[in-house]
């Protein structure tokens, strides 16, 4: 029980992660300090969606998943439990670099917005 849970945790961390990658950039609105954890973070998920690199997160949720007789699932985090709503049927590769830079733009564009408003 405790394995299972464990991997829900994992799972649940691992979703957050990506969130935070995606938008983290939005709380340095809030305090500017949030921007040095997420720009690492950030460069980390771009890292690994381009490199194709595996996440740990992913090894570490499957090696629970065994542990607690749960079927362990084949390739990634993202292609596991995302790749429906991240890469619908008949996504092409030159529309997920759209979608990489769209999510880059979006950044680039709410850091300018943090660093050039005046703190009050």
């Amino acid at each position: 029980m405790f394995y299972g849970l464990a991997a829900t945790a994992v799972l649940i961390v691992h979703l957050a992660f990506i969130v935070f990658v995606l938008f983290g950039g939005l709380l340095a609105a809030w305090r500017r300090w949030f921007a040095a954890v997420h720009l690492p973070a950030a460069a980390w998920g771009f890292l690994v969606e381009a490199l194709g690199i595996g996440c740990p997160l992913t090894g570490l949720e499957n090696t629970l998943r065994a542990s607690a007789g749960m079927a362990r699932y084949e390739g990634d985090f993202i292609e596991r439990w995302l790749l429906w709503l991240i890469y619908p049927e008949g996504m092409t590769r030159n529309m997920q670099f759209v979608l990489a830079g769209a999510v880059i733009a979006f950044n680039l564009l709410v850091y300018l917005w943090v660093f050039r408003t005046p703190r009050h």
